[in-house]
C-alpha cells in the first residue's frame, strides 16, 4: 500500500517577537496561512526495520538531517513500530526560504505514517509530536490559517484571509533562521505589528486593510545582511503588488495581488533578476 500526502508551504502574514525567553527561544506572535505551492510525499511500508528517503532534488539531505526522516524515526520509536518505510519526497518548495518546507514535509510524514501504520493518533498528539521536531511543524500538521504563540506551537485556528494571488520570489541565497533570531535584539524593536488589526481585517474580509496590517520584525534584521531582500520587496511594490513582505526569517519575499491582470506583469518583472519566482493562490 502507498500513502500520498501534500505538504504545502506557509507564509507569515504577520510575525512579531515579544521577548527572548529564559530557555533561549523567542516568544512570538504570528498569523500564518497556507499557499498552493507544495511538496508531495509518497510513503510505502517496508518489511524490514529501516527508513529510506529519496528525492528528485539533489540539494537536500536524505538522512537524519531531513525533517521527514526525523518524523518517521520519532513516530516509530514512540509507537514501537517494527516495520520500515520508504518515503519519496517530490520537492517543489525552495529550501531555507522562510516557507516552512521542511516543517511541512515533517508534518505530512506524521499524517501519512499515522494512516500507513493505522496508529489512530489524534490530531492534537500529532501536533505535540511535531513540536518536538520544530516550531512550525504543529501548524503544518493541520494547515489552514492560525495565530501562533509561544515559540509557535500554541495555535488558535481562525478563518482564512480574503482570497488573492501570492507571488513569491526567492533570491539565490540561503538564510539560517537560527542566525537571524540570534542577531535580533527583541528589547530594541521599535515598531510591533498589530495582531488585532490583522485579525480584524481577516474577519471582515478587508483585503486592503490586511495588506496594511502586514508586518515582520525579522525583516529589518535580514535586510541588514542580505540587501537583496529589500530590492525584491521594492520591485514587487513598484510593479503593482498590493502588499509585500518577507516571509519568516527570509529570504523569500511574497506579494499579495487581488487583480489577476497584474499577476503576469509582476511575475515577469521579477523573473528578470530572480530565478525562483512563483505565482500561486492562497489555500482556502
Amino acid at each position: 500500500m502507498k500513502i500520498y500526502e501534500k505538504a504545502p508551504a506557509k507564509i507569515n502574514l504577520l510575525l512579531d517577537v515579544l521577548r527572548k525567553r529564559d530557555d533561549g527561544y523567542h516568544e512570538v506572535e504570528m498569523v500564518m496561512t497556507m499557499i498552493d505551492l507544495a511538496d508531495r510525499l509518497e510513503m510505502q511500508e517496508l518489511p524490514r526495520d529501516t527508513i529510506i528517503i529519496s528525492s528528485q532534488a539533489g540539494y537536500i539531505p536524505l538522512d537524519e538531517k531531513n525533517l521527514a526522516f526525523q518524523a518517521a524515526k520519532l513516530i516509530k520509536e514512540r509507537y514501537d513500530v517494527r516495520s520500515g518505510v520508504y518515503i519519496h519526497l517530490d520537492k517543489r518548495i525552495p529550501v531555507a526560504a522562510g516557507l516552512a518546507g521542511g516543517s511541512s514535509d515533517a508534518a505530512a510524514a506524521l499524517r501519512g505514517l499515522n494512516r500507513l501504520w493505522r496508529l489512530n493518533i489524534p490530531t492534537g498528539e500529532l501536533q505535540r509530536l511535531g513540536a518536538e521536531l520544530g516550531s512550525d511543524v504543529p501548524f503544518c500538521v493541520t494547515g489552514g490559517t492560525a495565530v501562533a504563540r509561544g515559540r509557535g506551537e500554541k495555535l488558535e485556528p481562525i478563518e482564512g484571509p480574503p482570497q488573492c494571488w501570492v507571488i513569491l520570489a526567492k533570491p539565490p541565497i540561503h538564510v539560517s533562521t537560527q542566525e537571524i533570531y540570534g542577531r535580533l535584539n527583541a528589547a530594541s524593536i521599535e515598531r510591533h505589528p498589530s495582531t488585532a488589526d490583522m485579525l480584524h481585517a481577516i474577519r471582515e474580509k478587508r483585503f486592503g486593510d490586511m495588506c496594511q496590517a502586514m508586518g515582520n520584525v525579522l525583516e529589518d534584521v535580514t535586510i541588514r545582511h542580505y540587501p537583496e531582500v529589500r530590492q525584491i520587496k521594492e520591485c514587487m511594490l513598484r510593479l503593482g503588488a498590493d502588499g509585500a513582505m518577507m516571509s519568516g526569517s527570509g529570504p523569500t519575499v511574497f506579494g499579495l495581488v487581488q487583480k489577476q491582470s497584474k499577476v503576469a506583469r509582476i511575475y515577469n518583472g521579477l523573473r528578470g533578476f530572480c530565478k525562483d519566482v512563483y505565482a500561486v493562490r492562497l489555500l482556502p
